[in-house]
């Protein structure tokens, strides 16, 4: 497996110096950040984000995410100008060595979570989600605001696409994914790049929002709607993990057997009573899923994808963009690469 590390570019608090510091970690998981979503990456900016890794001996090779703009995912007929401009990334993307870009096709909300300061027992924070606090809540009036939404939409604009989901049917938004699929991947093959979509984060419908990808039955559709191996996932253990019906290290096993699995995103979360979750530290006993099980899948199908500790928990007094911290997110990695160590 190839560890990697998400950094969120220059204004990241956490530096490509520190995570050059954490043993095992070679490859970086970036983008462009300042581009409005459904335009074209710069040459220039593609080409910085690779430089500062290099200067740093580190790889920056994977792309989370390239957004899929939301007149695509409506079937809007301003979606082939927006697929053009997609194809175009990836096209540039591939000419400088990014080989995996991670996508998602949530409508509006592409993560959902109540309390992103819950604090826990220890004194560290996490993220949760609290089904009856989110009964609570409502984003058209400003009751539900987490980072990164409200630079990302004004209220009237949260307000018109409301309206648009509503009527579009989840049927609807599977075969505007199919059409997305037929237009990128051709393109993603000719570049040889791999595709890998992420899981709807929780992995079922928010607000009366449609949602697809939610368990095995919604993988097994995805990869038949465009079936070439550069159509593949993002497999989320905390995302797809959150619900309890998902049999995590099964579903692993499956679809890296498959070869489909381009990108892992390893961490835990633990159910709670009320039918939410909170996130939990890597090690399987913090949490519900069993992580060495995980792993263990991973190692008996041969995977050789990318991998990364996902969200982590914000400890030893530090502050920053919630679940993506340096210091748990480093535990995790070793924690990680401790696991993969021991299958050999």
């Amino acid at each position: 497996m190839k560890m990697s590390f998400r950094w969120y570019g220059p204004d990241d608090p956490v530096t490509l110096a520190n995570i050059r510091q954490i043993p095992g970690m070679k490859h970086i998981v970036s983008a462009v950040y300042d581009v409005p979503v459904g335009q074209v990456w710069s040459e220039e900016s593609i080409t910085a984000l690779q430089k500062a890794c290099q200067e740093q001996g580190l790889i920056f090779d994977v792309v989370e995410s390239v957004p899929v703009h939301e007149d695509i995912k409506l079937g809007l007929p301003s979606r082939d100008t927006y697929i053009e401009n997609y194809c175009e990334n990836i096209r540039r993307l591939g000419r400088h060595g990014i080989r995996c870009i991670c996508y998602n096709f949530m409508p509006i909300f592409d993560w959902t979570r109540t309390d992103v300061h819950h604090k826990m027992p220890d004194g560290a924070e996490n993220l949760i989600y609290d089904p009856q606090a989110l009964d609570r809540m409502d984003p058209l009036t400003g009751e539900l605001s987490l980072p990164g939404w409200d630079s990302s939409y004004k209220k009237e604009d949260l307000k018109k696409l409301f309206e648009q989901y509503a009527a579009i049917t989840k049927e609807d938004l599977w075969e505007n994914l199919r059409y997305f699929l037929g237009k990128v991947i051709p393109v993603a093959e000719e570049c040889g790049v791999n595709m890998a979509i992420h899981p709807d984060d929780p992995p079922w419908d928010i607000f009366g929002l449609p949602r697809l990808i939610t368990d095995e039955a919604a993988l097994d559709r995805f990869l038949s709607l465009y079936d070439s191996p550069c159509n593949g996932l993002t497999f989320c253990t905390g995302s797809l993990g959150s619900s309890p019906q998902n049999d995590i290290p099964a579903m692993v096993e499956k679809y890296s057997a498959m070869g489909r699995i381009h990108f892992m995103h390893l961490r835990n979360v633990k159910w709670t009573p009320q039918g939410g979750f909170e996130e939990s530290g890597h090690l399987t006993e913090n949490g519900s899923l069993d992580m060495a099980a995980i792993i263990k899948a991973l190692k008996k199908t041969g995977f050789t994808g990318y991998v990364r500790p996902d969200h982590g928990r914000m400890i030893w007094g530090e502050t920053g963009k919630p679940g993506y911290g340096l210091y748990d997110r480093a535990l995790g990695a070793m924690y990680l690469q401790g696991l993969w160590e021991a299958t050999e």
